[in-house]
């Protein structure tokens, strides 16, 4: 590897080829953390959106976010109907997992936690409880009072629905980097076919884990800190 091919595979913002169909041709390092939050066609779909109408160059500041980045530029470049190269500029606040912090954190059975959180909410609520856990998890190192303190939310804004979904599973080849190591990634996934108001639910407000919201679902991103 020369030194411009080491220079950009240590980019800290992500740098990503496509072919003309979206394959994916090259990603930096940076890049690969992202397409493992990221759908890779999103990108691609940005990149051709994008795109200058001839070829060459073409930088635009926008205010971007995707998951847990925001982004407030990209640049897209082509020189032939092959390839288009993205590279996107993540704003300094963009990426919770960079500051996750592990302070008072404890060895967990993490089913334990949520099954003592929904043991509490079917008190309070009607809602049907079902539970997709895959066993193979083990117990790791989390912080328990952060994570029930934002499961008792989150299903909260879940009682009024008929059903709710807790999915937890082990994101294969995806990772959290935690104080510069790389972690596989748990991830619990709250959900229901109906309609849900998640605005008392803030994205920001926790540093254990990430936490990202789509229509009617709750991710929980956490580490999977063994020792």
């Amino acid at each position: 590897m020369d030194f411009y091919e080491n220079w950009v595979e240590l980019d800290l913002n992500p740098i990503i080829s496509f072919s003309t169909f979206g394959k994916i041709l090259y990603t930096n390092s940076e890049a690969q953390y992202v397409l493992n939050r990221v759908n890779a066609k999103v990108l691609f779909e940005l990149a051709v959106n994008n795109a200058s109408t001839t070829y060459g160059t073409k930088t635009t500041y926008v205010n971007l976010p995707l998951k847990n980045y925001l982004f407030y530029a990209l640049t897209v470049s082509y020189d032939n109907d092959e390839k288009i190269h993205l590279k996107l500029y993540k704003s300094t606040s963009t990426k919770k997992e960079a500051s996750i912090k592990q302070q008072n954190a404890n060895i967990t059975n993490i089913f334990t936690l949520l099954d003592l959180c929904i043991s509490t909410q079917k008190i309070k609520s009607k809602t049907k409880f079902i539970k997709n856990y895959d066993p193979s998890i083990p117990e790791f190192r989390l912080v328990a009072s952060d994570l029930i303190k934002l499961l008792s939310l989150v299903y909260s804004q879940f009682n009024k629905t008929k059903e709710v979904t807790s999915l937890v599973k082990l994101k294969i080849g995806e990772y959290l980097r935690v104080e510069g190591k790389k972690y596989s990634l748990v991830s619990i996934q709250i959900s229901s076919s109906q309609e849900v108001c998640l605005d008392e639910i803030k994205e920001d407000n926790y540093s254990s884990f990430i936490l990202s919201k789509e229509e009617n679902k709750i991710f929980i991103d956490l580490p999977l800190i063994l020792e």
